[in-house]
């Protein structure tokens, strides 16, 4: 919003229908302190989506899962409305062997918290090498403790439904549970839960996890990692934990992300003069920052020439000579 308007756009903002106490918020305050001839709050389910993108709007951005992204764009499509798309996905944390563990397992946890883990560039999962392992899983599973403060009560989800689904992802996904596993439907809470080596093909490896559950799988090597991340959807974010320069440049040319961030997790949405966008399945287009403004702007060339001269020979019929003239002039 704050981009559409820094580039002299109005704005009909519709929050998420899946909050609804900050969408309520919004409502009542964005009129109170904005011009409500510039900015306008919108509130409904999906439908009301689909009844905006009917308007036909000189853009549209969104934010929210793959799926809910195509409804968007063929909604979007009737009146080739551009769109920009912020769609998530499973974002990987890939750990070497001479990585710094304990500041890679504390930035792993602290990140994964934040919110539940509903962030759409929390780390979904973590791919570290077999060597360093299962001291990577102690300090992990130590450090959300600590972070915890000793609490024993889950971490709560936005709403039934996505409790629900994630309470599915932990059954019977195959491997170990290290750390957590309960969950309270009466709550509408999960504990952290850390997870060895799933199934690759289970339902906690095949979507956006979106909550606190981290699976963590072991490979042998980086070139293992990168061969499992590239051989599904393109990450919204790419995380690697390294020493290793080599290991840093291999990442960040082979693994195609909408972000990359080396030794930390999430920080680059922080950084304004970074894009911030997915690619592939987890979106299009980029925003934050200046990239906001380009996003929300439309770049038209504008040329202005005076009337006078006007030389003759531009125009036909051509002579050999003007045609050798302007063959010098224009081309």
């Amino acid at each position: 919003m704050i981009g559409a308007i820094c580039a002299g756009d109005c704005v009909v903002v519709k929050p998420s229908e899946h909050a609804p106490a900050t969408s309520a918020l919004l409502a009542r305050l964005l009129p109170k302190y904005l011009d409500p001839g510039a900015v306008a709050v919108i509130e409904g389910e999906a439908a009301t989506t689909q009844l905006l993108l009917d308007q036909g709007f000189d853009h549209a951005f969104f934010t929210g899962g793959p799926e809910i992204g195509k409804r968007v764009m063929e909604g979007a499509a009737k009146h080739l409305t551009p769109v920009t798309l912020e769609l998530g996905g499973k974002s990987p944390v890939i750990v070497t062997k001479d990585a710094d563990l304990e500041v890679a397992a504390r930035r792993i946890a602290w990140t994964k918290l934040l919110n539940s883990g509903q962030t759409c560039i929390a780390p979904d999962y973590v791919l570290v090498e077999e060597p360093v392992r299962d001291e990577l899983l102690d300090l992990i599973a130590a450090d959300v403790r600590k972070f915890r403060d000793g609490a024993h009560s889950g971490l709560p989800v936005v709403n039934k439904r996505q409790f629900e689904r994630l309470a599915g992802l932990l059954d019977n996904p195959g491997g170990r549970v290290v750390l957590g596993g309960g969950v309270d439907p009466a709550t509408l809470t999960i504990e952290p839960t850390v997870l060895l080596d799933p199934a690759p093909d289970s339902a906690v490896m095949a979507d956006e996890i979106f909550g606190p559950i981290l699976p963590v799988l072991t490979v042998h090597s980086l070139t293992e990692a990168i061969t499992f991340v590239n051989a599904r959807p393109k990450p919204l974010a790419a995380y690697l934990f390294t020493s290793s320069r080599e290991s840093r440049e291999r990442l960040i040319a082979e693994v195609s992300s909408g972000g990359t961030v080396i030794n930390h997790l999430a920080m680059h949405c922080l950084v304004p003069q970074l894009p911030f966008g997915g690619v592939g399945t987890s979106g299009m287009g980029a925003y934050h920052g200046e990239w906001g403004f380009q996003t929300f702007s439309h770049r038209k060339g504008v040329m202005v020439k005076p009337a006078r001269p006007d030389p003759r020979l531009m125009y036909p019929p051509y002579s050999e000579r003007s045609k050798k003239i302007l063959r010098k002039l224009l081309g």
